[in-house]
């Protein structure tokens, strides 16, 4: 399970420097603060807009933005990335890859690479904070059903897989981007970026929003949405040295609270916890002591796992989820995706898997080299993701609540309940994932590398 985060790497796509868009970016015109132009290609970039060589603007750099920009790279588009952070460096978190995301990163050849680095989560299960088994999951059961299992490594090395399969320079940290004008059918998108003090202006052809739950393009193609709410739920994410005595991989459910331990294949551990918390809430001294307070004296090897947490590494983040679905996941020729277009709880731990998705699907529809027309291209992907995501963000709502129960009456149920269903076998517990996991995408085989 795993809360995708928006917030999450030097020379441009063809060599030029990163922060100055050069004769080989025909797409930009860079000014600096006072507004003088410091670099100017109307030209080149009026005659290749023209002559149907088709850029893309990606804005943000996590994992839905990364996937996308490859997904494109492969079909021949000229892509940048444009990430506000100064780095693509996420620190102390881990993501769980179901079997829809991996055939998605099999599109673009990178699904047998994410495996042969990930930790395969074996049998486990869920348990009570003292320690009972509720439920053993059967890592067979599961990739039977859903065609392979769940893997899990850190996001850092995804992050890392993601980059190294776009040309050098394609990503460029420490720039802020606005869309100032999505465009349409007739006329190219428009996205001004700000970096170490100088603007410049990008035309494309298609720009694709990966800015997050708080996304600033949302607001500004819908501004009568509602946007994100508070689900009422925080989250802890850490990652640790692997405690001294062996356990079982598992996720605890407790009252109003919940912790899960899962190994990474480096021999490191990746926890994650979730509490109902008022929006904003922070601890009094620090985090650590917060879980300490909240989860120390859990079943093995959860003490041990807060024994060696560094306060200063505990990620800690409100949880907020679109439950209002938008209108559509377009405007003009510009694309929402992942937690921009429809944020969800990490119940179902499908946050960073949706985003996988949205990527393939939409460099699907807007094609490889011939016609792209982007109100026909763009109105395909809403139709194909919108249904889709908005039944998951409703799902993992449903069974967020189902995991954050705190009246002991009701915690108690729920372990009966489960409990019950478990003796079922794992193909009852498995039924929730049907219709999720077992997703394929449109685009059959992987693609061979253009560039290789």
């Amino acid at each position: 399970m795993e809360q995708h985060r928006a917030d999450a790497n030097e020379s441009g796509a063809n060599g030029s420097d990163a922060n100055d868009p050069g004769v080989d970016d025909p797409g930009a015109r860079r000014t600096d603060v006072n507004g003088a132009e410091a670099h100017r290609s109307d030209a080149r970039r009026t005659d290749t807009y023209r002559t149907g060589a088709r850029r893309a603007v990606v804005v943000g750099a996590g994992i839905g933005g990364l996937t996308a920009a490859v997904a494109l790279h492969r079909r021949g588009w000229r892509v940048t990335v444009l990430e506000r952070s100064a780095d693509l460096a996420p620190v102390g978190a881990g993501i769980a890859l179901a079997p829809n995301a991996q055939r998605a990163l099999d599109v673009v050849g990178l699904g047998d690479r994410v495996r042969d680095l990930s930790a395969w989560q074996g049998d486990g299960g869920m348990r009570t904070p003292a320690g009972r088994w509720l439920v053993r999951t059967d890592a067979a059961a599961a990739a039977a059903r859903f065609g392979g299992p769940l893997v899990l490594l850190h996001r850092a090395t995804l992050v890392e897989i993601l980059t190294s399969a776009l040309p050098d320079g394609a990503v460029r940290t420490g720039t802020a981007a606005v869309v100032t004008d999505p465009g349409d059918d007739r006329r190219p998108a428009r996205v001004t970026a700000v970096a170490e003090g100088a603007e410049t202006e990008w035309e494309a052809d298609l720009v694709l929003a990966a800015d997050g739950i708080h996304s600033a393009t949302r607001r500004a193609l819908f501004p009568g949405h509602p946007g994100p709410r508070y689900s009422g739920r925080t989250t802890w994410r850490v990652v640790v040295p692997a405690p001294g005595r062996p356990f079982a991989p598992h996720e605890t459910w407790g009252a109003g609270r919940l912790w899960g331990t899962q190994p990474l294949k480096d021999g490191r551990v990746y926890a994650y916890a979730m509490a109902t918390a008022p929006e904003g809430a922070r601890a009094p001294d620090d985090e650590k002591a917060e879980l300490l307070r909240l989860f120390g004296d859990w079943h093995h090897p959860v003490p041990e796992v807060l024994a060696a947490v560094d306060p200063d590494r505990v990620l800690r983040h409100d949880v907020h989820h679109l439950i209002t679905p938008l209108p559509a996941h377009h405007r003009g020729r510009v694309a929402l995706l992942g937690d921009a277009a429809h944020a969800m709880m990490p119940s179902l731990g499908q946050g960073g898997n949706q985003a996988v998705e949205d990527a393939v699907v939409l460099a699907h529809h807007a094609g490889a080299d011939g016609g792209f027309t982007p109100s026909r291209a763009l109105a395909a992907y809403t139709a194909d993701r919108l249904p889709r995501t908005t039944a998951i963000v409703r799902k993992a709502a449903r069974t967020g609540a189902l995991t954050m129960l705190s009246a002991p009456p009701a915690v108690a149920l729920r372990s009966v309940l489960v409990g019950a269903a478990a003796r079922l076998g794992p193909g009852f517990l498995l039924k929730g994932f049907d219709g999720i996991a077992d997703w394929r995408p449109p685009g059959g085989p992987a693609r061979p590398d253009p560039s290789a």
